[in-house]
């Protein structure tokens, strides 16, 4: 399974841990994809429609990470798409955290190919259950 910090997420590292930029938290989102992005980005998201939206991760969404143990963090609670209505989303093979909820107005953070590739039809829900989603450094 592939995975990685995207390049833009590696640079905004290193220049916040060793350089002359103030280290501020990037906002996080959640977004599903079709074709599996790699460190440069890309790859093909779902569409924003039929019900699909990014998930923010922060504190007033319930949605927060657990604190790092042994270079690892994961996802503290399940985390829930809203159903996918009108359409199918076709079969979701990666997921990447974004700094952005907008669609092509975002930078990459992290992406990683999921475990199970899962096709998301009209009424699913698709959700990363509690502890499922790990972030690991080595």
């Amino acid at each position: 399974m592939a995975g990685s910090f995207n390049d833009y997420l590696e640079n905004f590292i290193l220049d916040r841990v060793f350089g002359s930029v103030a280290f501020v938290i990037p906002p996080q989102y959640i977004g599903l994809f079709t074709v599996a992005p790699t460190d440069a980005g890309g790859g093909t998201e779902v569409t924003a429609s039929n019900g699909y939206a990014r998930l923010q991760v922060e504190a007033a969404t319930g949605r927060t990470w657990t604190a790092a143990a042994a270079g690892a963090i994961s996802n503290s609670a399940d985390w829930s798409f809203a159903a996918a209505s009108g359409g199918n989303w076709g079969t979701v093979v990666a997921m990447a955290i974004l700094d952005d909820l907008t669609q092509g107005s975002d930078n990459y953070l992290v992406w990683a190919d999921l475990a199970v590739s899962k096709a998301i039809n009209d009424g699913d829900t698709a959700t990363f259950v509690s502890g499922n989603l790990d972030i690991t450094l080595s």
